[in-house]
């Protein structure tokens, strides 16, 4: 259903700061990279007449789901008591794998204030006629993605920090690789003197920041889950909220090398 008009929106909430969003259409052009409050990033999804967002924070609180004996034994590893009960069963179904998360608590208000950012953007969304992917025939959709867990995923293994050069540098490449046209995050080597070492500054233009990156992976997400959908994979139970990541599987556990 989805037409080469349609937009794929990517949006990464923070605590304490502006949320980021990046936008791209059917070609994978990149149509929006930015930051706004809460009132101008829903203004620009409830412009789009045709769009899939992809947010990267939980949708929902714990519906303590894992604090059910019975739900846990189907999980084929019943949980000790004490452990992970207040998180949500995608969350535990990634950490599974090495992708670690921090457990969604059932209470909102204990929740981290990037999450509550996220809860709010959610139901905001949802005013606009935002529903939950995958749904047959609604023209905007919203879903939740982790940029960590895909990048992983997509790497096959865990990426180095994005807080890191190398880090935002790896993640760039990731990116280029999937067709967003990108700049090449290599050439800032060709910028390295050792002037410029001794001084303390390193070449950066043309790389983006963690946050530009993990909107523009949530929005390519969007995007894979939209028009590849066999090779999207949803993590979790649809009754507290399902992790879509831009793959087909996951490997069994993912460590710091390939």
């Amino acid at each position: 259903m989805w037409s080469n008009r349609a937009t794929y929106i990517g949006i990464v909430p923070l605590a304490g700061k502006p949320l980021t969003y990046a936008a791209l259409d059917g070609d994978l052009g990149l149509l929006a990279l930015g930051e706004g409050d809460l009132a101008a990033v829903t203004a620009f999804c409830g412009g789009q007449r045709q769009a899939l967002a992809a947010v990267a924070a939980p949708t929902r609180p714990s519906q303590r789901l894992l604090q059910q004996p019975e739900y846990r034994h189907t999980l084929g590893a019943p949980l000790r008591p004490g452990r992970w009960q207040e998180g949500r069963v995608a969350e535990y179904l990634l950490r599974r794998h090495n992708l670690r998360m921090l457990p969604t608590p059932a209470d909102e208000q204990r929740a981290p204030s990037w999450v509550q950012m996220g809860f709010r953007l959610y139901r905001q969304l949802r005013a606009l006629g935002y529903q939950p992917y995958p749904h047959a025939e609604a023209p905007r959709q919203v879903l939740e993605t982790s940029p960590h867990a895909a990048f992983s995923a997509l790497l096959g293994h865990l990426p180095f920090s994005k807080r890191t050069l190398e880090g935002r540098i790896q993640r760039q490449l990731v990116l280029r690789e999937q067709g967003l046209d990108l700049p090449d995050p290599l050439r800032i080597f060709e910028e390295f003197t050792r002037h410029r070492l001794l001084r303390g500054i390193l070449p950066t233009d043309g790389l983006l920041s963690p946050t530009e990156l993990d909107a523009l992976m949530a929005a390519w997400t969007a995007y894979r889950a939209a028009t590849s959908p066999d090779e999207a994979l949803a993590i979790g139970d649809p009754e507290e909220g399902q992790i879509i990541l831009p793959v087909a599987s996951l490997k069994p556990r993912y460590a710091r090398t390939a």
